[in-house]
């Protein structure tokens, strides 16, 4: 197959670290067949300048800027993703000879990707991930456009059982839709030495260290975190508490290190390379992810995968991959519970082998040969339906080759 894979979660080069896990799956997907991938960049980020070098081995990857009006205006979004990869991108579109899309983000990528779909004449899967159809899709103006996309896929790909349930009730058909997890790394992530882990990072040998992987965004709990975090303090007065990752919040997390008079025992990273992660897993006793909103972060499986358990929200996927053995579960926006969480993950035995087996059914493998089932299938229902020419014949009077 010829694929196209336009989304907003792909490296690039103005953020090189953006959507590691569909780095992971279309660079396997690109083993077995040709692999296209057309990465949508907020204008405001292009305007910033590159930061570094995001190209993907096996992967022919373009850019195109997404121009968007602020605000109340995001209902118009999904037209102005169709209009901005039209303008840019039109002619290479039109001649590329593409079997199948994938839009990857269900809202603008998939509402707008899909009439470029349409207009090709091609088939669409849409890929949906937690909060474009969790968060999105409560827009009375957006639900309706996501309906759409949805309804006139070929197949939905959902990343856990939740978030398939959910595409369905917003119109998907049932028989279209498959639950599919990511998969884990394991030659990568997997059980290593602590205390060697921790001299490589500069991290105390003997601290209790809870660890905070991803965006520092509210939505992902890192301020409920901080709210939580003088709980395990009181019991273990040496613990450290590290976020790895950027955005929005960092400020706001040194003033409420600061007013809470924890700021000694909080470390501010900064993002890093998914490589990198590994030893932030292996360094940690805990990862604590208490998200508002998920599909399945991968970072809960990539830290499973080293044998660490999970303290984390019951919201989403995250209920479906961390079972009991592996870690604790609260409820979201509940900085006391997530508190008692901490205390108690610390103070209950684990068996770090039994979570990273667990983590290692995730496989990337299993994970390719089911998205491939779901292009192929795309595929084969389109070449049973009349194909409409989207180029003129080679010469007058013949069909052009087929």
């Amino acid at each position: 197959m010829k694929v196209l894979v336009v989304t907003n979660l792909f490296p690039t080069p103005w953020d090189p670290r953006r959507g590691t896990f569909n780095r992971q799956q279309f660079q396997r997907l690109a083993e077995r067949h040709e692999v296209h991938v057309l990465t949508a960049v907020d204008f405001r980020e292009r305007m910033a300048g590159t930061s570094g070098d995001a190209g993907v081995a096996g992967v022919v990857s373009d850019y195109f800027t997404f121009f968007h009006p602020p605000g109340f205006g995001r209902f118009l979004n999904a037209f102005c993703f169709f209009a901005c990869l039209m303008w840019q991108r039109r002619r290479d579109l039109r001649n590329a000879g593409y079997d199948v899309m994938l839009a990857s983000w269900g809202y603008p990528d998939a509402a707008g990707a899909a009439w470029v779909a349409r207009l090709l004449g091609i088939p669409y899967v849409v890929k949906v991930h937690g909060s474009d159809l969790n968060v999105q899709a409560e827009f009375r103006l957006r639900r309706p456009q996501i309906r759409w996309a949805l309804r006139g896929a070929a197949g939905v790909i959902a990343v856990s059982r939740a978030l398939a349930r959910k595409a369905v009730d917003l119109g998907a058909s049932a028989d279209t839709v498959e639950p599919l997890y990511n998969g884990v790394d394991t030659r990568l992530f997997h059980r290593g030495d602590r205390s060697a882990a921790r001299a490589r990072l500069d991290l105390p040998a003997g601290a209790p260290i809870v660890l905070y992987a991803g965006n520092l965004k509210a939505t992902k709990g890192c301020l409920d975190l901080i709210e939580a975090f003088p709980a395990l303090m009181a019991r273990h007065p040496d613990a450290r508490l590290v976020y790895v990752g950027d955005g929005p919040c960092h400020g706001n997390l040194e003033d409420r290190a600061a007013a809470l008079c924890v700021a000694p025992a909080v470390r501010l990273v900064g993002a890093v390379d998914h490589a990198e992660l590994a030893d932030w897993f292996r360094a940690a006793n805990v990862l604590c992810l208490p998200s508002h909103n998920e599909g399945v972060p991968n970072v809960v499986l990539e830290a499973m995968a080293c044998g660490i358990p999970i303290v984390a929200t019951a919201v989403g996927g995250i209920p479906e991959v961390v079972p009991d053995h592996a870690g604790i579960l609260v409820p979201p926006h509940q900085s006391h519970e997530l508190g008692t969480a901490l205390v108690e993950a610390f103070e209950r035995h684990f068996d770090p082998a039994a979570i990273a087996a667990h983590a290692a059914t995730f496989r990337w493998e299993e994970n390719i040969d089911r998205l491939e089932r779901v292009l192929l299938r795309a595929v084969a229902g389109a070449n049973r339906l009349p194909r409409r020419r989207t180029t003129p014949p080679d010469q007058p009077g013949r069909l052009p080759n087929t």
